[in-house]
């Protein structure tokens, strides 16, 4: 198990897209940390938007250590799937059934908690500059998340950049790996690639 943590724009997704092309769907699965954002059902949605989704008492970790134990056990486990526009889970779910070689744990805390971090054996942080951060995000905002230009950057400057402060950036010395990006001008790159090799071959 590799967790990938970063702040938002960071890369975390990309990377893990690459991995998987380079060694392939059959043998890496990855895990979204934000498939385990708590279900605001509950809540009417104005309620639901006014949350800090990048405050860590977003998430259900609780639920992610679990199902990462079965996995470490072949147990079937059901991921759960997310749904950003209404800030609720969907009622399927992504199930994994297949001892893969590789888990890949990606998300702004997938090295926060203490027993995720017990679970994984390699951590790595994306370490990239705020702006590309920022400019990153506002393009996938805006695409695959139906913002607008303005709140966006109300939202990061409100919670994004302080929750990314307080408790992403931390993360960083848990990191087995830093990389700045993810190609062979980067030796923490080179070294996961190695890493992975061995596992796989």
């Amino acid at each position: 198990m590799i967790a990938i943590a970063g702040g938002t724009g960071s890369g975390k997704t990309f990377l893990v897209k690459k991995l998987i092309n380079i060694y392939g769907k059959d043998r890496v699965f990855p895990i979204h940390v934000d498939s385990y954002y708590k279900n605001l059902s509950h809540l009417n949605i104005e309620t639901r938007a006014k949350t800090n989704f990048d405050h860590p008492s977003s998430f259900e970790f609780s639920l992610l250590a679990k199902h990462l134990i079965q996995i470490r056990r072949n147990i079937n486990t059901k991921i759960p799937i997310y749904d950003y526009t209404t800030h609720t889970r969907s009622n399927e779910v992504k199930i994994i059934n297949n001892p893969y070689k590789i888990i890949l744990l990606e998300g702004i805390f997938a090295l926060y908690k203490k027993e995720i971090r017990k679970l994984i054996n390699y951590g790595v942080f994306i370490d990239v500059n705020e702006n590309l951060r920022i400019e990153r995000r506002i393009k996938r905002d805006m695409k695959d998340r139906a913002r607008t230009y303005e709140s966006i950057l109300i939202q990061y400057n409100n919670s994004v950049k302080p929750m990314f402060m307080k408790y992403i950036k931390p993360t960083k010395q848990f990191a087995d790996l830093i990389i700045k990006k993810p190609d062979n001008s980067d030796l923490d790159y080179i070294k996961l690639l190695s890493i992975i090799d061995k596992i796989i071959y």
